[in-house]
């Protein structure tokens, strides 16, 4: 592995609706449970999330790729998720 003190950009996109915020509890929770260092910012505007090619929310963005959309993702999900990025990154 690189340098695992870099910290990952991962993004959070939807509106505030239950399934969005459920979301970003699982992307914390996750990050906490492998020690991944990373800022975690919950997009909340249409325009901004629209940009980056968000069409189905809740939507997990990682590094500016969109990795998932339209659903709400697992813990154990997002897990395997960001350990398959942060290994390719590596």
């Amino acid at each position: 592995m690189g340098d695992t003190t870099r910290s990952l950009l991962i993004q959070v996109a939807g509106p505030g609706c239950p399934r969005c915020e459920t979301l970003e509890q699982h992307v914390r929770q996750a990050c906490a449970e492998l020690g991944l260092p990373a800022e975690i910012v919950h997009l909340r505007d249409l325009r901004e999330y629209g940009k980056l090619g968000v069409v189905f929310t809740p939507a997990l963005i990682v590094e500016g790729k969109v990795v998932a959309s339209g659903k709400v993702l697992s813990v154990e999900e997002v897990k395997q998720l960001l350990s398959t990025v942060a290994t390719s990154q590596d």
